[in-house]
């Protein structure tokens, strides 16, 4: 995860919302490309999950961006996507030919968990009430979202035990 540009000490609540709305959307897109590779790659069951995930967070997004527009209505936007670099998103290399169910599950959980940490650093450093509010608001609810992907892979069988780099062809001179 890697921030470049954030001066979290003079974060506004506008700056914060709009971070908050980026961050989702990296994310969102980023489990739209695990989507479109998992179908790709025959995985039906990888695929259906990521693009629940797709659905939650642009759920979340939505949600953010709304309450934004309430508070600051058309107020042009101070911070950019070149500021945030997987934050909440996947790794690119968490995406695997013929990935269980449990490993994008397990996937998922590292970023709910990897976001949580990132509200967790920002916050010692932040100046504003309204904005401490927020990144408390979206610590909590990352440490729910682990809470509800654990109880999904508790439901699920254990894995084969076989890698799914055990089914890639070795590359070949050409």
């Amino acid at each position: 995860m890697a921030t470049r540009g954030i001066d979290f000490a003079a974060l506004t609540l506008l700056d914060a919302l709009d971070l908050a709305v980026l961050i989702e959307e990296e994310a969102k897109e980023r489990y739209e490309e695990f989507t479109a590779q998992m179908e790709a790659h025959h995985t039906p069951e990888a695929a259906s999950f990521f693009r629940f995930m797709v659905g939650n967070e642009a759920k979340h997004e939505a949600e953010l961006a709304a309450r934004r527009t309430m508070l600051f209505g058309n107020a042009p936007r101070q911070v950019s996507r070149a500021m945030i670099y997987d934050v909440e998103a996947p790794d690119y290399d968490e995406a695997r030919a013929f990935m269980s169910p449990r490993a994008a599950l397990d996937a998922a959980y590292r970023c709910e968990t990897k976001a949580h940490g990132f509200f967790v650093a920002a916050l010692p450093r932040i100046q504003d009430p309204d904005v401490r509010a927020l990144f408390e608001e979206l610590r909590d609810e990352e440490v729910e979202h682990q809470k509800l992907i654990l109880k999904q892979i508790a439901t699920l069988p254990p894995d084969s035990g076989t890698r799914p780099d055990d089914w890639v062809d070795e590359p070949t001179a050409q």
